[in-house]
């Protein structure tokens, strides 16, 4: 399943991924931007049409949830960043994130980490 969201939609979803099953009004409450009470039922909406969020009745209103994995939602972007920006080279991705962000040596420590469980892995099949 290809997952596309806008900026919008992925703070709302952020919301139900952190917060589990939310009311409307709950998730208006959490998100950074003051929205109104129908912007945020349409976002909603939205997103229910496009099978990433599904509702139970409660009372007289709805309690949303999140249908996709937050995991599942990062590795779509990531490979369509990856995919639009760095011409489908995760090579040219890490090495843009290497260079130009300012990393902290426990944040480098991790990645050499990550690298070297990788290699581990591939060498091990």
């Amino acid at each position: 399943m290809k997952i596309s969201l806008t900026d919008r939609e992925a703070d709302v979803m952020q919301v139900l991924w952190d917060h589990g099953p939310s009311l409307v009004a709950d998730v208006r409450e959490r998100l950074s931007d003051e929205l109104a009470y129908t912007t945020v039922l349409t976002v909603l909406r939205t997103l229910e049409g496009k099978g990433y969020v599904g509702h139970e009745e409660e009372g007289r209103g709805h309690r949303y949830f999140a249908s996709i994995k937050q995991q599942a939602a990062r590795k779509n972007a990531l490979q369509h960043l990856t995919d639009k920006l760095f011409k489908g080279s995760a090579e040219l991705l890490f090495s843009h994130l290497v260079s130009d962000q300012k990393l902290t040596p426990e944040q480098i420590r991790r990645m050499r980490q990550l690298l070297a469980e990788r290699s581990d892995k591939e060498s091990s099949r």
